[in-house]
Formats: structure tokens, sequence, C-alpha cells
């Protein structure tokens, strides 16, 4: 798995971006051809920022005004591809999203409806899907500190456009405690990031499978580049840096682990509370009983989930067991087989059950057969016969398909 890990510790916006990940590996051809179809062409100049290597983007545009439909046309009348167009559209329709809740009706973009911010938002997605990667990551956004001057007056740091479309996607942000700061993370550098994201999981905010975006992956690092911001900071160089890393493992290989101990809940409340949490997308929880402290009986309970999800099951367990301590687990390597789902149709009484069967796999070979309970339950209650039994019969039938 190839995982593209954005670390914006002083900084995003579009040029660094690019920057960035030409740095790392993009295709520098690709992004100049698409850039220089909207603008003049750009240029990708090596600096050095406090001691780091560093790539500087100049757009040579002009900053010109324009409303949403028009940078929508220049996107669509570009040489780009189809699929960064499609990006880029996105890119434009998250910022005029986020000035509408901020200035009500936006008759033309201010600052990111310049050319400039048109060949960034070309450029970025250019890239990205050059790199094409499998996952994207994020660290903690540093926004800034103190204040920004733009047409609309002077603003605080981060720009309330910049505030909106961060609101959306989910994405940790920071704020610089050194006043110089200025304006760390602009409305382009925030809407791109946030579409890269959804565009690499989950994204996230959260993908389909609950996984929040900036949970840290595990893999080894390949190649990293930075990418150039205009500021001169006294402290601390304004680059943003992207990594790419090879994953070996899955990610589902990867749990995090909740535990509590509880010895004030009734075996009705526990129950309820732990079919509430597989309904909340847990992969598994469990109730083991114990003696506590003082002689009490009590239970341990157990939850296991995707790492980044454990907000949801901390609320689950804080509201209905009246828990105060939950331990965090993070992280956790399972090793798990390969698994499939075999359709077996059981008949019985002249009567049509279907029935999944997974198997678990080793070297290709099937280890492990289990019928689904639910499957097993209807068939038993209309059948009378023992689960068990019907399980068996099941299981055989899969294997007997499988061969």
């Amino acid at each position: 798995m190839k995982i593209l890990l954005f670390d914006p510790f002083n900084g995003i916006a579009g040029d660094m971006i690019i920057g960035a990940l030409l740095a790392a590996g993009a295709d520098s051809e690709a992004v100049s051809s698409a850039m220089s179809s909207v603008v003049a062409k750009p240029e990708f100049k090596p600096v050095i920022k406090h001691g780091i290597a560093a790539v500087k983007v100049e757009t040579n545009a002009e900053r010109t005004h324009r409303n949403l439909d028009e940078v929508i046309e220049i996107v669509l009348k570009s040489s780009a591809s189809k699929e960064v167009k499609d990006m880029a559209v996105r890119v434009f329709h998250r910022i005029n999203a986020g000035e509408t809740a901020v200035h009500g009706t936006v008759t033309h973009f201010h600052e990111v409806g310049a050319d400039d911010a048109i060949a960034d938002v070309i450029g970025a997605c250019t890239a990205f899907l050059s790199i094409n990667p499998d996952k994207v990551a994020v660290r903690p956004i540093n926004l800034g500190c103190g204040y920004v001057s733009g047409d609309h007056g002077k603003m605080p740091v981060p720009a309330p456009a910049t505030v909106e479309i961060l609101k959306k996607s989910g994405l940790e942000t920071f704020m610089d405690t050194d006043a110089e700061t200025g304006e760390l993370c602009t409305p382009t550098g925030a809407a791109l990031i946030s579409e890269f994201v959804a565009h690499g999981g989950d994204e996230n905010a959260a993908d389909k499978t609950g996984n929040r975006p900036q949970v840290m992956p595990h893999g080894k690092i390949t190649a990293s580049g930075y990418g150039a911001g205009t500021k001169d900071l006294p402290r601390c160089a304004n680059v943003l840096r992207a990594m790419i890393l090879e994953s070996d493992s899955r990610e589902e290989n990867f749990v995090d682990i909740l535990e509590t101990n509880v010895d004030d809940v009734t075996g009705e409340v526990l129950s309820y509370t732990m079919q509430r949490i597989m309904d909340a997308g847990a992969r598994d929880v469990s109730a083991a009983p114990l003696i506590m402290k003082k002689g009490r009986s009590g239970f341990l309970v157990r939850v296991i989930c995707i790492p980044g999800t454990c907000d949801k099951f901390v609320q689950i367990l804080s509201e209905e067991l009246g828990t105060l301590g939950i331990r965090h687990i993070k992280s956790v390597h399972r090793s798990i087989l390969h698994r499939t789902f075999e359709e077996v149709k059981l008949v019985i009484n002249d009567e049509t059950y279907l029935i999944n069967v997974k198997i678990g796999w080793i070297d290709g070979a099937p280890a492990t057969f289990k019928a689904e309970f639910e499957d097993v339950k209807k068939c038993a209650l209309k059948t009378k016969m023992p689960m068990k039994n019907i399980a068996a019969m099941a299981e055989n039938l899969a294997l007997e398909q499988i061969e």
C-alpha cells in the first residue's frame, strides 16, 4: 500500500503542496503542462529555507478576481486530464462553500479567484494524481497566528473561510503561539488537503470504515520532499513536508483496544451496551467476569475497534456504564487469515435456505469454516432443527462447493 503523508508543521498552501509533491517524485512535466494551459509556464526553483532544501513554485500569473463559473470554465478548458479537472472543480466548490458560509452570496472570489490560485489547484491535483496514493494521512495543520489583510479588511488567523473549509474536513489543527507567523494555512491549501483526504479515504472526514484521516500510518518511508512557502519566518522554515510510505500490512491488520472495569451494572444493561457498541461499528466487544478490589464482583469490558474511531465508543461506555476511566491500547497488530464467503443452499423439507459460510485460507487452502450465525438462526427457527446440525450441514456443503 502506498501512503501519502502530509506534515503541515509550518504551513500549507497551493504552491507549497505542488512543491512538496514534486520534490517527493510527482511528474513535473505533467504538472508544468497542466499549469501552463491556464497561465504562463510555471517555474520550479530549488531554494533553502532555514537549512531545508525545498521546491518553490512560481506560477507567473496575474491576480484577477473571478466568480465560480469563470473559474470552473477555465479549469474545464485546461489541458489537464478529466480526473484532474473533476478534482479541481470539487476543490473550488469547497472554497466557494467556505466563502459563502462567511460572506453570504459570493459574486466573485477574492484571494483564491486569481489565476495563480487556479494554476495552483490544477498543478496540485495533477501532482497528487501522478503519485496516485492508496491512502492519504495528514498530521495536525499549523494555522499560524495574528491577523491577515484581504479585500474584506483585517481578519484574524485563520481566515474565516479557511475555518469553514477545515470544519468540514475533520482534520486536526493547532495555532502557532508566535504572533509573527501570520497566516500559515490558506483557503486554497485547506480545500486541497481536504479533497485529497476525501479522495484517499476518508479521508477523512472519516472514510467508509470510520477511520480518521489524521491517524498516523505504519510503513517505510520511500520518498520525501519539501514545498517552500513565501514567508521568511525567524524561527522555523515555512515549508510543507510530504512523505511517501510503503506499508506491507493492510490497515485492517491494526486495531485499537478499549478496556474498562465496571462493578455496578446489571447483565441487562451490559448486554444492551454491548449491542449498542456493535451497532456503532466496533470490530468486537466482550465482557469477562472479574473479582475486583474489596472482593466485589464485576466485569472487564473490552472493545476492539478501527484506529481513530475510539471517541464514539468511549462516549457509549461512559453514557451506559457510568465508567470514569477507560484504558486505550493503540495500534495493536493482529494477524488475520484471508477470508471469503461462500453462499450455500440448504434444502430441508422441500424449503431452500440460503446460508453464508465464512472461510479462512492459509497458503491457498481452506483452513476454517464458520456458518453465519444469523442465517443459521433463521433456518433453525423455521425448521426446528438444532443450530449445530444446520451449521455443520452448511459448512460441509461449502467445502464441497469450493472443492
